[in-house]
């Protein structure tokens, strides 16, 4: 199965390399995050993992991504007000969110590009296109 850019096999040879055990509560979330659709608070990461292992703590689902977002396999976002979102690393890209239905859309690195250009040249701040979601109203609000 593969998402974005990033394979199960990818996540499990970085496992690997870095020496960290591939356990069935990380294949679990391997699995949950290849499968969505869209990023996924915690919870809603926690919910899934244990429909497939029910035996699997929210704390152990929140070790897990801790882990794999020190190894760069899982980027997490903030979008305005709600929790924070994850999802397995892979293409760049950024997040926008509707600030009327809390939708959060994913669009392409090249929107960002000018506008973390211009943040280096202006103030020598390198943007974090992953970690933050600039927030408006999306078309459908709109209508």
């Amino acid at each position: 199965m593969e998402s974005k850019g990033i394979r199960n096999d990818e996540v499990l040879a970085v496992l690997r390399e870095n020496a960290k055990r591939i356990t069935a509560p990380k294949r679990a979330v391997i699995d949950v995050l290849l499968g969505a659709d869209d990023h996924l608070t915690a919870d809603e990461v926690t919910r899934r993992v244990q429909q497939i292992r029910s035996e699997v703590s929210p704390s152990t689902v929140y070790r897990i991504l801790e882990e794999f977002e020190s190894l760069l396999l899982v980027v997490h976002s903030h979008a305005g007000q709600a929790a924070a979102v994850y999802h397995l690393a892979g293409r760049s890209h950024g997040h926008v969110t509707c600030e009327m239905c809390h939708v959060t859309f994913e669009v392409s690195s090249s929107v960002f590009d000018r506008l973390a250009r211009d943040l280096m040249g202006s103030d020598g701040f390198e943007l974090d296109r992953h970690h933050v979601a600039l927030s408006g109203i999306c078309a459908r609000c709109r209508d």
